[in-house]
């Protein structure tokens, strides 16, 4: 099978990785790829949103499937944009549809979906700018902390949560003003609950699905959860606090719940469901849904899951996802994201990067790196993950900790605290 793989993240090193190790995967080619994945498969510059040129390069590699990676091209409508030639048609996309990107594209939507389907979620209303006032007066009204979400696609950075009644106000208005840009032209105001939180994935044709290892991961920037929230600094897997019965519950009320909707709603989703999920005194909230895998948590699920991903993908696209065992690596695994200096705000990028070539007995996935000559130099805020294995999650992260600290390039940063709460 020829399969283009669409990203250039942590996330998609990973599944590159992942699909390297299946005998059905005979060629891989990579949009754009990264450093890390030129020995994986073919990297090819080409941006993941210009749907043309992938369709032309679809062509050109005689693609059998495209599995796409990052949120943008999903929620911008890659799915149907095949589907609807005739001359592509015939290549198996692993991504749902726009309207099934929309749980992510939209939190408004998102909530309303969760809402119909009595999926569990934090109470909530949401509001646009001509809504100021109403905003204004419904935060004043409400517990704190509070939480403020844009409504369209962030990068991980749209929610905001707010200790007093005035920075939630301020905040509102800087969103209704542009913060995010057109992903903040609408907020969602919701509940704030206490618990922790942890993510559960599945891969669905929208009848069948199978629950992939479930991660935790830590978003804030600073140790002990403080600063603002990036894209991932870390992630465990299998969480220890995450047992059996409160499996049955995600399973039962979360996850059969947002099939039944999906095939209520007539939305066309084969891919994965990413279920960012709160512990509330042992019942499981729904925080957000995601229309792909996650990162930094695809970095210690897929290093688990000991079933072929490739033939787990190919069966779903044929609606055979039900023939499918899901076999998981009894070994925990944990990683931890090395970022640039100052992010997630401003960072430098083309930093030289040494001493990839003495990490023993831990993966290295490249996040955000480029080849300059015979260098590898830094290209993103996060710019590596180092996933290791153990007989739990305090081995496993002692490893990649150990590793940390053999790769080195200038203003490097990682936090020193992953699985803290645990």
């Amino acid at each position: 099978m020829n399969i283009l793989l669409l990203g250039s993240g942590g996330r998609e090193h990973t599944f590159a990785w992942k699909m390297r190790q299946s005998p059905l995967c005979e060629k891989l080619i990579i949009a754009p790829g990264n450093a890390g994945m030129t020995d994986l498969g073919i990297n090819i510059n080409i941006d993941p949103i210009d749907f043309q040129a992938v369709r032309i390069l679809a062509i050109a590699e005689k693609i059998d499937m495209i599995v796409v990676g990052p949120e943008e091209p999903l929620v911008r409508g890659i799915y149907d944009y095949f589907q609807h030639d005739l001359s592509v048609e015939h290549i198996a996309i692993v991504g749902p549809s726009r309207m099934g990107a929309l749980l992510e594209g939209s939190k408004a939507y998102a909530k309303r979906f969760m809402q119909e389907f009595d999926i569990p979620t934090a109470a909530y209303r949401e509001f646009s700018k001509e809504d100021l006032n109403a905003g204004l007066n419904y935060i004043a009204q409400q517990k704190l902390p509070i939480v403020l979400k844009a409504d369209g696609l962030a990068a991980g950075k749209g929610v905001i949560i707010c200790a007093t009644i005035t920075e939630a106000q301020q905040a509102f208005r800087e969103m209704l003003d542009g913060k995010f840009g057109e992903a903040s032209a609408k907020v969602v105001i919701e509940e704030f609950l206490t618990g922790i939180e942890f993510s559960v994935f599945v891969l669905t044709d929208g009848k069948d699905y199978k629950i992939l290892p479930v991660a935790k991961d830590y978003k804030r920037i600073g140790e002990g959860d403080t600063g603002p929230n990036t894209g991932g600094m870390g992630a465990v897997s299998h969480p220890p606090f995450v047992d059996q019965v409160l499996m049955q519950k995600v399973e039962e009320r979360v996850i059969k719940r947002t099939i039944k909707g999906i095939q209520k709603t007539d939305l066309d989703y084969k891919g994965f469901i990413f279920f960012g999920l709160i512990n509330v005194n042992g019942d499981p909230y729904v925080i957000e849904y995601n229309c792909r895998m996650g990162d930094p948590e695809t970095e210690v699920v897929f290093p688990r899951l000991k079933t072929d991903l490739v033939a787990l993908m190919q069966a779903m696209c044929e609606g055979r996802l039900s023939e499918i065992e899901i076999e998981e690596d009894e070994r925990a695994a944990a990683t931890v994201i090395l970022v640039s200096g100052g992010y997630p705000d401003a960072y430098e990028k083309g930093k030289m990067i040494t001493g990839l070539e003495q990490v023993e007995g831990s993966i290295v996935f490249h996040a955000g790196t480029k080849s300059m000559g015979n260098q590898i130099v830094s290209n993103g805020g996060r710019v590596l993950a180092i996933t290791s294995y153990g007989k739990d999650f305090h081995e496993a992260l002692q490893l990649s900790y150990k590793n940390a600290e053999k790769i080195q390039f200038n203003n490097k940063y990682y936090r020193k605290d992953i699985g803290f709460d645990l």
